[in-house]
């Protein structure tokens, strides 16, 4: 792969633009949010993460030119049958809001007991060469944990203040950035599609 090249994050998230930027500026890729190009948010009506993230990729390729990169995540909980899934970001409706997200979550699982409250976050990302790529990069990891029954920490965005790391002690709001960068499944999905490209571009 080439030094200095721009790529369109198909994003309007603040904090997914932070994360991809510090795990990819060491390869010298810049990273561009998608409303620097004019990219307006797809409406997202696919049934799986994968389908969604696709639809985004394509639109900010289309419009900005460049090749995209999309991602499509959210949490996926046991014992609501996979919810929030693909609707987290928007689980407790217009406008988007992390806190009514997690305040809504937290209202669904008030009846389940702790060791009943698994769940894990998904990841998927996509990257598009140009909009009419027929064969697109697809990566995708999880990362396992527990829901907690109150928010702990003030780093992350999202469900990272409920999202309880059995193995680290602490919730994914609590760790380091660069910790997170290492662990999430957003991390290493990410560093997995950096594999595959440096091997694709020589």
């Amino acid at each position: 792969m080439s030094t200095g090249t721009t790529l369109v994050l198909a994003s309007g998230n603040a904090g997914k633009l932070k994360e991809f930027n510090q795990l990819l500026a060491p390869l010298g890729l810049d990273v561009r949010a998608q409303a620097e190009f004019g990219v307006q948010d797809v409406e997202e009506t696919g049934l799986t993460f994968v389908e969604n993230a696709l639809l985004k990729a394509r639109e900010a390729s289309r419009v900005s030119g460049l090749p995209a990169l999309a991602d499509d995540s959210g949490l996926e909980v046991d014992a609501l049958q996979g919810a929030p899934g693909i609707y987290s970001a928007r689980y407790a409706g217009e406008p988007k809001s992390d806190e009514r997200n997690n305040q809504k979550l937290l209202a669904a699982l008030a009846d389940c007991a702790e060791g009943q409250r698994s769940g894990r976050y998904w990841c998927v990302l996509v990257y598009l060469r140009h909009a009419e790529d027929p064969v697109p990069v697809i990566v995708q990891r999880s990362w396992e944990g527990e829901i907690l029954a109150h928010p702990r920490g003030d780093g992350g965005f999202g469900y990272d203040p409920l999202f309880w790391l059995p193995d680290q002690g602490m919730s994914v709001a609590e760790l380091a950035s660069e910790s997170k960068n290492r662990l999430s499944h957003r991390g290493r999905a990410l560093h997995d599609l950096v594999d595959i490209l440096k091997v694709a571009h020589g």
